[in-house]
């Protein structure tokens, strides 16, 4: 039985105003390029004649430019759910022109099965082979997942396929696809190691759900890291060393853990740190993206395993990697979001979670999303997943931003992603602070320590101010968020005078 042949603008053609489209793929890696930006020229031709429209757009993760760039430039999007990392994207969350929803990457999946959230109507799924059996057909993806086997078999309308020849056919056999049980009473996922499989390497479909396959051959729309620099460098030598002692002290198994790995430049170049730390042993990876140092770190065999979400690595390099699969083929496995991010398997194996923060307090709160409280970053992702059920859980960041005029160690987080119940260290350039055990005030006397020098003796000043207030914490209520007012108003949070915010 022959797929039907359809073009871009023929699958763009058939999605309505109202209608929602799920989307394959994982921070880029495995997003389809084609089918979307179709659909947003018929937005803008239907926009022009006067008509609405404004689709719901889900996907595993961040997706590329030819989602979500394309989507709002042309002000398409109605609520997009349930990660986002694109600037465009951002521009029109931050004013509101569209709704955006933020939920942790493992429950993407359960929440639509549920219908907390609106009806798949449309899967969009990026494939390196289809295969039709008859009445069932397989869709085999690229180098992203996400939450693609959901979408495929929620989608009430149809699935389109595109079929990219640019992604090795060598990844077939790559993938571990589950979706959990309905409640009540799911069985154990049972995943006792790093690569133990437990699912299907292929989605399996009704052949008649799949409405259309167009062929392309084009690369992911890979982001562009930033190079180790000697900040990045510091703070790996800082974790380095706390992980050692944690070894010696009897307290991480001398076997080590699996490390978890946030996404972007920072947590790339703290990872490439570690592996150069010949002292720490070998280790795996159970973590929702492989970036290129780790990738690198398993072709060398300083990384032994590793399970994840996504291939989110730049396009010569994941060229390189397809030619080598051979080498991973039993060493590397890629699945869906609710299984690369859950709960149960992160607290069972042990897994050192080590995430960035935009911004911690000096009592343990982590902020990972948002922007003195108002303004969207990026969406929460995985790193709650990890940080609340990891073995070890760790943020990173460097103590200041927009050159010194933001410390990232505040008194008090202007939005909170992570409590002070699952933060356990907080590390930057100038050293780690240990809260495990801490009281809240103990745990401020190790984060003021590890502040840029230019903020310690401000972030002092308010303990002292804080402390006439008394309490288990203490807090200066008026004056909590005196730093990130000050840089509101005047553009740098060292200029803050505690005096103005002192309510009688």
């Amino acid at each position: 039985m022959a797929f039907y042949q359809i073009t871009a603008g023929e699958a763009a053609s058939m999605v309505r105003n109202g209608d929602t489209i799920g989307v394959s793929g994982f921070s880029r890696a495995g997003a389809p390029k084609c089918i979307i930006p179709e659909i947003a020229k018929l937005a803008k031709i239907e926009h022009s004649e006067g008509r609405p429209f404004r689709i719901n757009v889900f996907t595993g993760g961040s997706v590329g430019p030819s989602c979500d760039t394309v989507l709002s430039e042309a002000s398409a999007v109605n609520m997009r759910f349930p990660y986002a990392a694109n600037k465009d994207l951002r521009v029109k969350a931050n004013i509101n022109e569209l709704n955006y929803t933020d939920v942790n990457l493992s429950d993407t999946a359960s929440q639509i099965r549920k219908g907390f959230v609106a009806p798949i109507d449309w899967a969009i799924i990026e494939a390196c082979e289809l295969q039709c059996l008859g009445d069932v057909s397989r869709i085999y993806p690229t180098a992203g997942v996400g939450i693609s086997p959901t979408i495929c078999h929620r989608a009430r309308k149809g699935i389109f396929v595109e079929l990219n020849t640019w992604h090795s056919q060598r990844l077939m056999g790559m993938h571990d696809l589950y979706e959990l049980e309905d409640y009540p009473y799911r069985t154990p996922v049972n995943i006792m190691q790093t690569t133990d499989r437990i699912g299907l390497p292929y989605i399996e479909v009704k052949t008649s759900q799949i409405c259309g396959v167009l062929e392309c051959n084009l690369p992911d729309e890979s982001a562009k890291l930033t190079k180790p620099s000697e900040l990045t460098d510091h703070i790996g030598e800082n974790i380095t060393k706390f992980l050692l002692n944690d070894i010696k002290s009897g307290r991480i198994p001398r076997s080590f853990l699996n490390l978890q790995s946030g996404v972007g430049s920072t947590a790339n170049a703290v990872l490439s740190a570690l592996g150069r730390q010949k002292s720490l042993p070998n280790f795996s990876l159970y973590t929702e993206v492989l970036q290129d140092a780790p990738l690198e770190m398993m072709l060398e065999g300083r990384i032994e395993k590793a399970s994840s979400s996504c291939l989110a690595v730049s396009d010569s390099f994941l060229k390189e990697v397809y030619q080598q699969m051979d080498q991973l083929r039993d060493r590397l496995v890629l699945r869906p979001t609710e299984i690369s991010n859950n709960p149960e398997v992160i607290a069972r194996i042990g897994v050192c979670a080590l995430n960035t923060a935009v911004e911690a307090d000096i009592y343990g709160h982590v902020n990972s999303t948002t922007v003195c409280g108002t303004h969207m970053l990026n969406g929460l992702g995985g790193s709650a997943d990890f940080t609340n059920h990891a073995y070890l859980s760790v943020f990173s960041c460097g103590s200041t931003a927009k050159d010194g005029k933001i410390s990232t160690i505040v008194p008090f987080c202007s939005h909170i992603d992570h409590t002070s119940h699952y933060v356990h260290v907080v590390v930057t350039e100038y050293g780690v602070a240990d809260l495990r055990g801490k009281s809240p005030m103990q745990k401020a006397a190790a984060m003021v320590e590890i502040a840029h020098p230019d903020y310690r003796s401000l972030l002092r000043d308010y303990l002292k101010l804080a402390e006439q207030y008394g309490g288990h914490t203490h807090h200066c209520l008026s004056a909590a968020f005196a730093m990130h007012d000050t840089y509101r108003r005047k553009g740098d949070m060292r200029l803050t005078d505690w005096g103005e915010y002192i309510k009688d």
